[in-house]
Formats: C-alpha cells, sequence, structure tokens
C-alpha cells in the first residue's frame, strides 16, 4: 500500500474517506456538489458516528464516479482514530476502489497520521499461497493520500509508519508456514534490519553446546533443522546509554509436542509458536525504523521441536547455560527450556538492568484470559505497571498475574534442581516461576505470556484474521515512554 501526503484531492482518487465524530455528522464538510444527499443517506442508515460504524455510498462529481465512506470515530481519541482508519479501509479494501483519499474534516496532522497508521495496519495481508483467489476477494486498493492542507501529517506519520512497518514483519514471520519459517531462514528474513543499523550476533549449535545450553540444545535435538540464537542489537544513543533494555523472544518455529505429541487437531497452528520472537523481531525493526533514541537489544531463541528418533524424552534431565539441571517431565513445554537459556546468556552477554521476556508458552494463558489480554507476570511492580500502561496506551493489553514462593515450589523435581511442569492448576503461573529462576539478582524482569494474542480468529479494526503482530506497539510505546527524552 503506497501512502501519501498533500492538500490537494488527487484526480484519480475514486474513493473519498471522511472521519465522523459521534453525532457530528451535521458539521462535517464533505465539499462536494452532493453533500446534502450523502448526509440525509447516511441519516437514514441510522450512521452516528460511533466507533465501529462505518457507512458508504456513491455520489458524482464533473462526470466522476465517488465512492464516499464515512467511518464514525466516536469522541476522536488516539485508538479511536487508529480503528476508523482501519475499518474505512477494511470496507473497501477489495470493493474496485484503487485509490483513496482521507479528508480532513477538521482533524488535526496527529489525527490524520493516527488515521493513516489505522489504514496501514488493516490493509496488510498474506495471499502469496492463494493462487484461485476469486476476484471479488482480490485486494484493489493500492493508494491512499491523506489530504492535509499543511503538509505537516507527513512528519507525524514517519514514526508510525515505522511502527507498521515492524507490525508487518511480525505477522510476515508468524503467518508463514513451517516449511519456509524455519530458524535458519527466521534469521535470512531478519537480515534487513542490518541496512537499517541494527548489529547482528548468531549462534549455531556448536556455539550454544560449547556455551552449555543444554536445555535449549535438548527440544531442538529432534529435528533436522539445526536451532540458532538470534541477537539484534540497536543502540540509537551513540553510546549514551550504557545498559541496554533486553527483550527475549521464544521461537519455536514449530511445535508438535516433541514425544510429549500434541493432538493432531489443530497442530497446524503450531506455525505461530514463534510469536514471542516473531514481536522482538518486529520490535527491533520498529526501533531502527523510526531511528529511536534508545540502547534495545532483541534476542530470539529459534528452534523446532520435533519427535524424531533423537528427540528428548519425558523423564530426561538436561542441564542450562546457567547450570541448573531440569527434569524434563513433558517435552511440550519447551518453550521455556529455550527461554532459560536465551535469558541466562542475555544477562551474562548484555548485563541489562532490565529484561522483558515474550512467549506463547501456555495454553493455560487463554483460558485464564482468552484473547483478550497478555498475561504480565514480574519481580517488579514498576516494571509491570508501566507495560500495563503502555499496553492501555498502544492497543496491545496486558494483565498481570502473580507469582511468589507458594508457586515455585510447585516445580521442585525430586531428581533434579527443578522440573519444566507442576500440577494443572496455576499453569501459566508455574511456567513464569520456572523463568524466574534464571534471572538474576538485581534485574527486573517481566514475561510475557502471548499464547492468546499472536494469532486471532476473528478480523478486527487493525488485523485480518490470522497473525495480529502483537506486542510491537506495546514494546515500542514502553521504551518511547522510558528509554527516550
Amino acid at each position: 500500500m503506497n501512502f501519501n501526503f498533500t492538500n490537494k484531492r488527487p484526480q484519480d482518487a475514486d474513493a473519498l474517506i471522511f472521519a465522523v465524530e459521534k453525532d457530528g455528522l451535521a458539521h462535517v464538510d464533505f465539499g462536494l456538489e452532493h453533500s446534502d444527499i450523502i448526509r440525509a443517506a447516511a441519516k437514514t442508515a441510522r450512521f452516528g458516528g460511533k466507533v465501529g460504524e462505518v457507512f458508504e455510498t456513491f455520489t458524482s462529481e464533473n462526470g466522476q464516479v465517488l465512492r464516499i465512506v464515512l467511518t464514525g470515530i466516536g469522541k476522536g481519541k488516539g485508538r479511536d482514530l487508529e480503528a476508523a482508519g482501519g475499518l474505512a479501509v477494511a470496507k473497501i479494501l477489495s470493493s474496485g476502489a484503487k485509490h483513496a483519499a482521507i479528508c480532513p474534516t477538521g482533524l488535526d496532522t496527529e489525527d490524520l497520521a493516527r488515521m493513516a497508521f489505522g489504514a496501514k495496519l488493516r490493509s496488510w495481508r498474506i495471499d502469496k499461497y492463494r493462487t484461485t483467489l476469486p476476484e471479488k476477494q482480490k485486494p484493489t486498493l493500492a493508494t491512499i493520500t491523506v489530504l492535509d492542507q499543511d503538509l505537516e501529517t507527513a512528519k507525524d506519520w514517519l514514526d508510525l509508519s515505522a511502527v507498521a512497518d515492524g507490525v508487518a514483519l511480525t505477522r510476515e514471520l508468524v503467518a508463514e508456514p513451517a516449511n519456509t519459517i524455519y530458524p535458519e531462514s527466521f534469521v535470512a528474513r531478519c537480515e534487513e534490519l542490518k541496512d537499517m543499523g541494527v548489529e547482528f550476533t548468531i549462534l549455531g549449535w556448536d556455539e550454544m553446546e560449547k556455551l552449555g545450553m543444554g536445555a535449549l540444545l535438548g527440544v531442538s535435538q529432534g529435528s533436522e533443522r539445526p536451532p540458532r540464537l538470534l541477537a539484534m542489537k540497536w543502540d540509537g544513543t551513540d553510546g549514551k546509554q550504557k545498559k541496554p533494555l533486553a527483550l527475549v523472544g521464544k521461537g519455536v518455529t514449530f511445535d508438535t509436542g516433541g514425544i510429549s505429541l500434541k493432538p493432531g487437531a489443530g497442530m497446524e497452528e503450531m506455525k505461530w509458536d514463534m510469536g514471542g520472537a516473531g514481536a522482538v523481531a518486529g520490535t527491533m525493526k520498529a526501533l531502527a525504523g523510526r531511528k529511536a533514541q534508545a540502547h534495545v537489544v532483541g534476542i530470539c531463541g529459534l528452534v523446532e521441536n520435533m519427535p524424531d528418533g533423537k528427540a528428548q524424552r519425558p523423564g530426561d534431565v538436561v542441564t542450562s547455560m546457567q547450570g541448573q539441571t531440569i527434569e524434563v517431565i513433558n517435552t511440550d513445554a519447551e518453550g521455556r527450556l529455550v527461554l532459560c537459556d536465551a535469558m541466562h546468556w542475555t544477562q551474562e552477554t548484555f548485563e541489562p538492568e532490565i529484561m522483558i521476556d515474550l512467549a506463547t508458552l501456555t495454553g493455560a494463558m487463554i483460558i485464564s484470559l482468552g484473547h483478550e489480554y497478555a498475561g504480565v507476570f514480574s519481580n517488579d511492580d514498576d516494571l509491570a505497571a508501566d507495560l500495563v500502561d503502555a499496553g492501555k496506551d498502544s492497543g496491545d493489553p496486558v494483565w498481570r498475574l502473580p507469582i511468589g514462593p507458594a508457586y515455585d515450589k510447585l516445580i521442585n523435581s525430586p531428581i533434579a534442581d527443578m522440573k519444566n511442569v507442576g500440577p494443572r492448576g496455576a499453569g501459566s503461573i508455574t511456567a513464569a516461576q520456572f523463568l524466574h529462576r534464571f534471572v538474576k539478582e538485581g534485574v527486573k524482569w517481566a514475561h510475557l505470556d502471548v499464547a492468546g494474542m499472536v494469532w486471532a480468529d476473528k478480523a478486527s479494526p487493525l488485523w485480518e484474521k490470522g497473525a495480529t503482530g502483537y506486542g510491537v506497539r506495546l514494546l515500542n510505546q514502553y521504551v518511547a515512554d522510558h528509554f527516550e527524552d
């Protein structure tokens, strides 16, 4: 999708998008010959300008047929504007319209940029494997022009567009099938970030084996696809911020469950078990794209969990890089095994004061919070609160859950330092407790269980059914709030 900014309506624009506040239809200046007819038609259809409302009609001007789209913005706040932009695009994406113009209708430059941001988020699709897509489902909208009298919107747009690009990368990584995205190709797909100034460190099997990453490698040993540990570094402070913020993502590019094999029904969805790593990669692209004045490292632990004859067995004991031993009760609780080594390596290598991990870690999180919130667990109240606030502001919401000694003892093992699963109850919490054991003293840490958020069975104002890109907006907002002046 191409986005342009101009102070004059393009002659080839065949669709016009107007933002309408709640109960504000009478005050919209359409600037068209048949404005009264448009207003009357919208009123007849009971369009009231509420968020989520979209009205479409047609008019003519100088012999040209114009598609008119009215999209409700409610009280006109930031996220409402994003939703309005997204819904307007969803309405006309495959309608035959080719060039849409977003009209000001009293909005300031930041508001217009927010609408364009929502439009860009909602326009992302993955159709590359659909060779027989019906004509009526093929996207036709190719260009969106934002009408801005003072041409100031483009400045506000640059940062938002970079974030949308990061979200798009995350969606692509999550949506691609596992025969396309696996540890090696995940790294290759991210290498475009090098051209944006992101520094890469890549570890393979041999390097990780020398480091003693027995937990991560234990998950990978049943797969023909070799594992990778990808570290991406962005320092937009010219060395002024000595300690980086560390983001660590679970990247199980496909999860069969290993020897503890998952049921066949629905297993194809496990291509998105790398959603945490995908969010980390997308965040790094967003930060580099908008040249964030922050020092951030993003680490992705990338493996495939397969039930080969070489795969680890329930009851095996592995030794983590930290030195603690782990009894593997269930090979389908593999994400925490990947993360514990990735987290320890991150702390040893970069010495962060704050570390945040993201993982599609537990099905229990979906039982707890459904698909409305990610769970956040933390050893620091301020960090947890900051992430909750960033979630509210960005539209990637999180809800805090507890950790503590009562839960921690549930993962003690009779033959090793710990086991990788606890009892049936509090499954998401015991998983977080497992990770907490690998956090160094003095490091502020938060764990985001995003299992219910990286994939959606229904479309929303900002995404089509499928990969949501969850986590990029959240982490970008957190960085902007707490690591940039």
